[in-house]
């Protein structure tokens, strides 16, 4: 399945226009338009919200699944632990092709539009989710089992490499003044939703007997997932292209090349967006990682240790659109650092928590944790990444910096396994790792400028003279 490039009508190729039309930042042309309305940024929120939704439930239960069943389902049995680590890696086999699609998602949405796009990403998300459920296992076709696994999943991380880029400029472009930070966090909210939805569906599937889990029972949770896209695909498909892009069009401002472009102009801001955002690893750390870990090192069950996900989810549907407004008020850069910082604090005292097996003391702090720390930077970049790049460049430059930066987030439950040693802190090597990438991510919004003043028009690399 492949998006057309088609070619622009003559009278819109892609031309620098009089300067009085233009915000000029850096030598790049960005079309000046109006700021987006209250009810097209109600919709967008909404349609990014489902969209979101989809994306991370359909994540969610593959990380459930591959901490909880793909071990025995399509791997060798004869080493646990070469199992365990096979399939943490198929789950950071995802972000391997999230920078592909990023690229190549990227580069459609600046040059034919956000909407046609995210229509696309939803559709193959769907698809490759679905399809999963229907596999046979290591037993039944031996290695093409888990060939057939990596295949699937590497679809699924083409299409969320585009997603998140997709749906928060989107959702920018359409936000009132004052309010981007606000709109767009419903990108977040959706991804929360989407969490939360798909731990609430895996924990009465891995209270199943184990014979009923290995045999179908798994399958459920992926099959599930056809409503969701049928509801988002029918609210997505009803949106506008944003005024911002069909103002590009109508000025002859669509770049050939974005990604040329992207470069050319903003190349400093991928690289600190590449680096602000490992701070995704906590996500996969905690919720990927922290579930191999409480079950087959502490012995923790494994419909308790999901309950922590469900209870910080909660949580963290709550705090984001308040972190969101907050950074509407104050800025990006104090909730993101503090936010940030927060996070390598706490990593300490949750897997301790851990090691204790004290559900009551897990459940606090995760919810601490990944409820309301986490969600001061988890509500920010949707709108801090897409406010960096100017409109030709958006799409491509979030979708680019951050899902470089997301891929060690993808490996990371991989590289914890490795990391933690034997005894009862064994868990330390893990929490230093993740704090150490909190400090990098909040070093680089640091050096980053502040945005949430800034009008659409003149987002952007910083003007000169």
């Amino acid at each position: 399945m492949t998006i057309a490039d088609p070619p622009l009508p003559e009278r819109l190729e892609p031309e620098r226009l009089e300067p009085e039309r233009l915000g000029t930042t850096s030598g790049t042309a960005i079309a000046t338009g109006p700021e987006g309305s209250r009810p097209a940024g109600r919709k967008a929120a909404t349609a990014a919200f489902l969209g979101s939704m989809l994306e991370y439930y359909d994540f969610v239960i593959y990380g459930a699944a591959a901490a909880l069943v793909f071990p025995t389902l399509f791997f060798p049995a004869e080493n646990q632990t070469v199992g365990v680590v096979a399939a943490l890696a198929t789950f950071g086999v995802g972000y391997v092709a999230r920078p592909l699609g990023g690229l190549v998602l990227g580069h459609y949405g600046d040059r034919i539009g956000r909407k046609r796009v995210l229509l696309f990403t939803l559709v193959l998300m769907g698809v490759c989710s679905m399809g999963i459920g229907f596999l046979p296992t290591y037993e039944q076709i031996g290695l093409l089992a888990p060939a057939l696994l990596v295949v699937l999943r590497l679809g699924q991380g083409f299409s969320a490499g585009g997603e998140a880029a997709g749906a928060s400029t989107l959702t920018l472009e359409h936000s009132p003044v004052g309010k981007r930070g606000l709109f767009t966090s419903f990108t977040m909210s959706g991804c929360q939703a989407g969490t939360l939805l798909a731990t609430l569906v895996f924990i009465p599937v891995a209270a199943m007997p184990d014979e009923f889990l290995m045999s179908w029972g798994w399958r459920i949770p992926f099959w599930s997932s056809f409503a969701v896209i049928v509801l988002a695909y029918v609210v997505r498909s009803r949106l506008d292209e944003t005024p911002v892009f069909r103002e590009e069009v109508e000025h002859g401002e669509v770049p050939k090349l974005p990604v040329a472009e992207l470069m050319r102009t903003q190349w400093s801001d991928v690289i600190r967006v590449m680096f602000a955002a490992i701070f995704a690893i906590f996500q996969t750390v905690i919720t990927i990682f922290g579930v191999t870990y409480a079950v087959s090192e502490v012995g923790i069950d494994r419909a308790d240790i999901l309950w922590v996900t469900v209870i910080a989810n909660v949580v963290a549907v709550m705090m984001i659109p308040l972190a969101a407004m907050l950074s509407d008020r104050i800025g990006r850069r104090p909730v993101w650092i503090t936010s940030a910082l927060g996070c390598s604090v706490l990593i300490f005292p949750y897997f301790w928590a851990i090691s204790t097996g004290s559900l009551p003391l897990i459940y606090t702090i995760g919810a601490l944790l990944l409820g309301f720390t986490y969600s001061g930077v988890n509500a920010l970049w949707p709108a801090y990444f897409s406010e960096l790049f100017a409109a030709p460049v958006r799409y491509s430059g979030f979708a680019v910096g951050s899902q470089f930066g997301f891929l060690l987030a993808g490996f990371a439950p991989s590289i914890c396994y490795l990391l933690v040693s034997e005894g009862p802190n064994g868990w330390v090597p893990v929490a230093i790792f993740a704090a150490v990438c909190g400090v990098v991510s909040a070093i680089a919004v640091f050096t980053a400028r502040e945005t949430y003043r800034v009008p659409l028009a003149e987002l952007g690399p910083v003007r000169r003279g």
